[in-house]
């Protein structure tokens, strides 16, 4: 299969690292233009240097935009009024022990892991539908379904994303829009890894045995028995914003490594 999206404008959100930027990435490759987003000019200005360098005649600028308030994401959909692909990769996460979560952590995880993606689909999709194509995703996380009890605010809003991202998909039947949610399992990113850092500094291991031991204890039943990499969950999120994913519209994807322990 080769997936070409030559003809493609591809916005992803919280793309200045992480899977955010692997995702981007891997449009790129495929032929996108790519419009790489981050809250932080200079941020986002050395991703689309980083990303232009990874990929030859990579297609690529970057719009400085904080998608968390709604002013972030009208001057992102300014920039870019419309995309054909939407990504809202953009997201937070933070373990805390459920009584330390105050109002306002509460209020900031859904600001920027919900409705984020609620205010960029509301900007995009219609002009999506009018033009009878069109691919939104939503990265979700496994958290969705299993929620981890060392930080339920984030799960809560992951799925809160699995209920926006199916009742949007319900909204482009009989069209050739998509929208899904892709669920990554642990994932070594930026982020998770400074975590992970934190983690074998504090038990005296190295990074690895850190996050081996995580999967051991937190992620028990996880059949692929380590962190994924950016690139294996950016793989499926370019896959389902293809062409060839014409038939696959208001799912759930996992890449979460077998973590969930149900067939459907």
């Amino acid at each position: 299969m080769k997936i070409d999206l030559s003809d493609k404008t591809a916005i992803v959100t919280g793309s200045t690292e992480g899977i955010g930027h692997a995702i981007a990435r891997g449009l790129a490759a495929a032929g996108a233009a790519v419009v790489i987003n981050g809250r932080a000019q200079g941020k986002v200005d050395a991703a689309v240097a980083a990303l232009a360098a990874a990929v030859q005649g990579a297609k690529v600028r970057g719009v400085a935009a904080d998608v968390s308030t709604a002013e972030g994401c009208d001057k992102l959909v300014a920039a870019v009024p419309q995309p054909d692909i939407l990504i809202n990769s953009a997201g937070i996460f933070e373990p805390k022990d459920f009584f330390e979560i105050s109002d306002d952590d509460w209020r900031r995880f859904y600001e920027v892991n919900v409705l984020s993606g609620v205010r960029l689909s509301r900007a995009c999709l219609k002009g999506m539908l009018a033009r009878n194509w069109g691919r939104i995703v939503f990265i979700s996380s496994e958290s969705a379904l299993n929620i981890p009890v060392e930080m339920i605010h984030y799960g809560t809003s992951k799925t809160a994303q699995l209920a926006v991202s199916r009742g949007l998909a319900k909204l482009t039947a009989g069209t050739g829009v998509t929208v899904n949610s892709v669920l990554p399992g642990p994932t070594r990113s930026e982020g998770v890894e400074e975590f992970l850092k934190a983690m074998a500094a504090r038990d005296g291991v190295s990074v690895d045995e850190a996050a081996a031991s995580f999967v051991r204890q937190h992620r028990p039943s996880s059949l692929l028995q380590r962190f994924a990499s950016v690139e294996e969950v950016a793989n499926m999120v370019v896959y389902v914003s293809s062409r060839e994913a014409s038939a696959t519209n208001g799912a759930a994807l996992r890449v979460e490594g077998g973590i969930l322990d149900t067939i459907a």
